[in-house]
């Protein structure tokens, strides 16, 4: 590693130029990574409802429809704006009565079956079509393209329009979450180091490690818009402590040697240590999120394991190489840091650390009772800020027609006429069903089959499927849905064992079923991953233990406040939250840790290895959680997504939670189980063969 070091110091030029260059690349990949707006699609493939919208989607060419509410227009007009939908590029097709009846004919000789499904009043209803999924880009450019066609009278609802709603959102703020992201991390940088470069220097080679792993991006095909805010502010965050690790030690090499070449070869040499047992931590806590059966935790771990990575590489090739060629104006242009010493920190923790150890014990099992008492909501409309039209629209749906939700119901097509009848007349007296429409359902007593045109008889009837339209009065992810979705399942599996109920309630029941598992499955395997991960780097069963478990009773505090403030959070933070939390805090414990082992290797009792591990660990590790929490906190400020403010502030709380209970609990209980830990910890207490690596702050 010396001799890497020293290539990186003599060729710095070199290693700028290229990392330039590269930068071109990485901006086409990002680019031409394709961003999924659609959580629903993240499920698993053999859920019968993700099979039920394939079949949509293969045979009906249905996998996306949207309901349009027309107020106040004449007959005519609608007919000539539902003909105009129908040529759009991306749209299947678009219904109306028009299809059945001339406009001639009055609409009061229709069935009140038939009428009530399409008039309200003076409003009347427009289903569209689409070719292909709700999230795929033909179908968002055809909704673009309908919204140009619309008025003020009409309102477009349905999950294709929510997603193209998110996507303009998300697309128009994400430039200002990277700018106040930089702002908040600048002004958090500039209270804790001593020079106004530094913070530029560091930011500009985190930002350019955040190109190269949202650009490398384009080999997974495509990342969710949720993976997509978070990358660069998590990044920014968790990689942040490794540009601090990489100076301090620069800086420390500098008063051994005159040769700024030779101290920057060792300093990457020496920090190489620390920052990749740090990174490595990181990196499998993230990975852990590919346990889940939720596609979304492999999107967000894969990507953001592969950013710890890029950001190690980075840290010991170009921020050495940019230290080296401003070294001059670094240490010419310095201001006093505003950060405290931390010595008065570590005699309180050191002296009252019994006291500390108590008030741990005390705390876990209320702080659990509350995390497992916060409210998670399912529904992402929640998540969406109410005065977006696609959110008008869906609540005028509901209010206008009270039609919350619709059910495909898919059946084979070989089951007799009279058994699809009474499936249908079942159906209609479940709890909650507004109405169900299937092909004889459709035709009504007074319009004879022949009467029926061809393209209406194929939206029930094709590939030997029949489809049959459930709506629902309840809201998608409610009990009272996901019981009316249970009950429909019911009669349909009696009748046909193949039989599957595709559209956004079933695809948000199986969601809230998928994540209650992941909710467990995932805590569990980011546990062990990171045990397993410390057991490596400590030698030692206890010290893990130590560590994992003072970060858990963080994240419970963390996930367990909402309880306390009667606020609901998504699920994909009551999924994702403590991975997240654990895995980009637990290079802090490493840290600590690290210098406490040195420290009783050096000869000193327990409680002076501590007094001295927290005064030269607890300004690095309160400079690189205030960023995390900064660059996230940045996000939650902007954000009119309800899904990505909470998340981000639930992150940067968490970092500031993990951040206190490092500093103070965890050392009091390092030094409670010091015994245990000598005799548990191979090579407790001994000096290292190799030097060891000090990191000051």
């Amino acid at each position: 590693m010396k001799k890497f070091g020293r290539f990186i110091a003599e060729k710095r030029v070199m290693v700028l130029i290229i990392a330039a260059v590269l930068i071109i690349p990485a901006v086409i990949g990002m680019a031409c990574t394709r961003i999924n707006y659609d959580i629903l699609t993240y499920l698993p493939q053999e859920l019968d409802s993700m099979r039920g919208q394939k079949v949509l989607e293969d045979v009906y060419s249905d996998a996306a429809t949207s309901m349009l509410v027309v107020d106040n227009m004449e007959p005519k007009d609608v007919s000539s704006l539902k003909d105009k939908i129908k040529t759009v590029d991306g749209v299947d097709n678009a219904l109306w009565i028009s299809d059945v009846l001339d406009n001639s004919v009055p609409k009061e000789i229709l069935p009140d079956n038939i009428k009530d499904k399409i008039y309200n009043g003076k409003s009347t209803l427009v289903v569209v079509k689409f070719k292909e999924g709700a999230s795929s880009e033909k179908t968002q450019s055809a909704i673009a393209s309908i919204k140009s066609l619309l008025n003020k009278q009409c309102f477009l609802s349905g999950m294709s329009a929510i997603v193209k709603d998110t996507k303009d959102l998300i697309d128009h703020e994400t430039p200002y979450y990277i700018i106040f992201a930089v702002i908040f991390s600048t002004v958090i940088l500039l209270l804790s180091v001593d020079s106004f470069l530094v913070p530029i220097l560091f930011l500009l080679s985190i930002g350019i490690a955040i190109l190269y792993n949202m650009g490398t991006n384009i080999f997974l095909g495509e990342i969710s818009y949720v993976t997509k805010a978070l990358a660069a502010a998590l990044q920014m965050g968790v990689t942040m402590d490794f540009s601090i690790f990489l100076l301090h030690r620069y800086d420390e090499e500098r008063e051994k040697t005159d040769s700024r070449h030779e101290a920057m070869a060792n300093a990457i040499s020496n920090a190489f240590v620390a920052i990749g047992g740090s990174a490595f931590a990181t990196s499998m806590g993230f990975i852990a999120l590919c346990s889940m059966q939720l596609s979304l935790g492999k999107d967000i771990g894969i990507v953001m394991a592969k950013g710890v990575i890029i950001g190690v590489i980075c840290s010991i090739t170009i921020l050495p190489a940019m230290i080296l060629v401003f070294d001059k104006a670094i240490h010419k242009y310095k201001h006093r840091t505003f950060l405290p010493s931390f010595n008065k920190t570590a005699d309180f923790v050191t002296k009252h650390y019994k006291i500390i150890t108590i008030l741990f014990v005390l705390a876990f099992i209320p702080s659990i009772y509350l995390y497992k008492n916060t409210e998670v909501y399912y529904n992402l409309d929640e998540s969406l800020p109410k005065d977006m039209e696609s959110v008008i629209a869906t609540n005028k749906l509901k209010d206008t027609f009270n039609m919350m939700t619709t059910h495909f119901v898919i059946i084979s097509d070989k089951l007799p006429a009279y058994k699809q009848t009474e499936i249908i007349d079942k159906i209609e007296k479940v709890d909650g069903v507004n109405d169900v429409i299937g092909y004889e359902k459709f035709l009504g007593a007074g319009i004879p089959d022949e009467f029926v045109p061809s393209d209406v008889k194929e939206v029930f009837k094709q590939g030997g499927y029949n489809l049959i339209l459930v709506n629902s009065k309840y809201k998608a992810a409610k009990d009272e849905e996901n019981a009316q979705i249970g009950e429909i399942n019911k009669i349909i599996k009696g009748y046909d064992e193949s039989a599957m109920i595709a559209g956004e309630g079933s695809l948000t029941k199986d969601l809230i079923d998928v994540a209650d598992k992941d909710i467990k499955n995932v805590a569990l395997v980011s546990i062990a991953v990171i045990f397993v991960v410390l057991v490596l780097l400590f030698k030692s069963p206890s010290i893990p233990a130590i560590l994992v478990v003072g970060i858990e009773l963080a994240i419970f505090i963390n996930l367990g406040i909402p309880y306390l403030t009667g606020t609901k959070i998504p699920f994909v933070a009551d999924i994702v939250l403590g991975t997240i939390q654990l895995g980009a805090t637990v290079d802090y414990a490493i840290l600590l840790t690290s210098r406490y082992k040195e420290q009783t290797a050096n000869g000193l009792n327990k409680i002076e290895a501590m007094n001295i591990s927290i005064r030269g660990s607890a300004k690095a590790i309160t400079t690189s959680a205030l960023s995390l929490a900064a660059a996230t906190v940045a996000i939650s400020v902007i954000s009119k997504m309800e899904l990505l403010t909470s998340l981000c502030f639930l992150i940067a709380r968490g970092a500031v939670i993990s951040m206190l209970v490092i500093i103070f609990i965890i050392p009091a209980l390092l030094i409670i189980c010091d015994g245990i830990i000598t005799k548990t910890t191979k090579g407790w207490g001994k000096k290292s063969k190799t030097e060891p690596v000090n990191i000051s702050a």
